[in-house]
């Protein structure tokens, strides 16, 4: 049988395969999130710097909804696509990855944010300094013509840390939640559905909690940007309203666990097995039954 040639996508390929699954894993994740950022924070930079103008709530809504659906279908035959800190921690618990792991797709997931954020702002860098001399402004952190808002979330003034806390925690704890109802396999959904779910609960989220802080509901998506933004706003980012960043760094982790495993206590855990998984099950504890005499 005569074999076709090879196309020269197939010979880069071979070339650049990597076959130690963690290198590739952790390059999904760094790729995969860096990208959600490049679309995520352009969204955000057109509603600011147009003055709302060009965007409305409801557009960055939909559009976060869509960055997460395409880039998640970017890496879902890798890493799976996680890009949240946070649902690296469930997948911890859930036996799906180790916690040396865990540490690294933190590391790799922020360092993606923060190079998103460099080629964002890249992109709007001339809108940027448009938009500070037509308004006479300087580089804001908050007030009528802020734009450190394009990089990362800010609380208002009159909203306390504790109440960002447990928006923080409130809002993960949903996304980690519907994450570990679309990925149960015992609910039957086909795993190519599975980005598009993902995106529209963000989209969800968004409309009922972006209030307070605009979701960031992901340590990496609000910690990368804010060191970027330090190097144009000064340490402010990080001293604003009594040292709030460390609230989106710290809340999602318990919010996402308490998240996904409200669903297992309340509903996974009591969905019966299917014939086939029983007929599984059966045999595992037949194997089992000579070990436990």
């Amino acid at each position: 049988l005569s074999m076709s040639p090879l196309t020269p996508l197939d010979r880069i390929r071979a070339k650049l395969h990597i076959s130690n699954p963690l290198y590739v894993n952790l390059l999904s994740e760094f790729y995969g999130t860096a990208l959600l950022l490049v679309i995520g924070l352009g969204i955000v930079m057109q509603f600011i710097l147009s003055k709302e103008q060009l965007n409305t709530w409801i557009n960055i809504n939909i559009g976060w909804g869509f960055a997460i659906t395409f880039c998640v279908y970017t890496c879902a035959k890798t890493s799976g696509g996680h890009f949240n800190p946070a649902i690296s921690l469930v997948m911890v618990t859930f036996g799906r990855l180790s916690v040396a792991h865990f540490a690294l797709y933190c590391i790799v997931q922020t360092a993606g944010a923060f190079v998103g954020s460099a080629i964002a702002y890249g992109v709007y860098r001339d809108q940027f300094f448009n938009f500070i001399a037509a308004n006479n402004a300087t580089w804001n952190v908050d007030g009528a013509f802020a734009t450190a808002g394009c990089f990362c979330s800010f609380s208002k003034p009159f909203v306390s840390n504790a109440t960002n806390f447990a928006d923080q925690f409130i809002g993960t704890g949903l996304l980690a939640l519907f994450v570990a109802v679309i990925i149960d396999k015992r609910n039957k959904i086909a795993d190519v559905a599975h980005p598009l779910l993902f995106g529209l609960v963000l989209v969800m989220i968004g409309c009922a909690y972006g209030m307070n802080l605009g979701y960031p509901i992901n340590p990496a998506r609000d910690f990368g940007p804010r060191l970027f933004a330090y190097f144009l706003y000064g340490s402010s980012v990080f001293t604003h309203h009594g040292y709030y960043f460390w609230v989106p760094v710290i809340a999602p982790l318990p919010g996402a666990l308490f998240g996904a495993w409200s669903y297992h206590f309340f509903v996974g855990a009591h969905i019966a097995d299917s014939n086939e998984e029983k007929e599984i099950n059966y045999i595992k504890e037949a194997e089992l039954m000579p070990l436990k005499k």
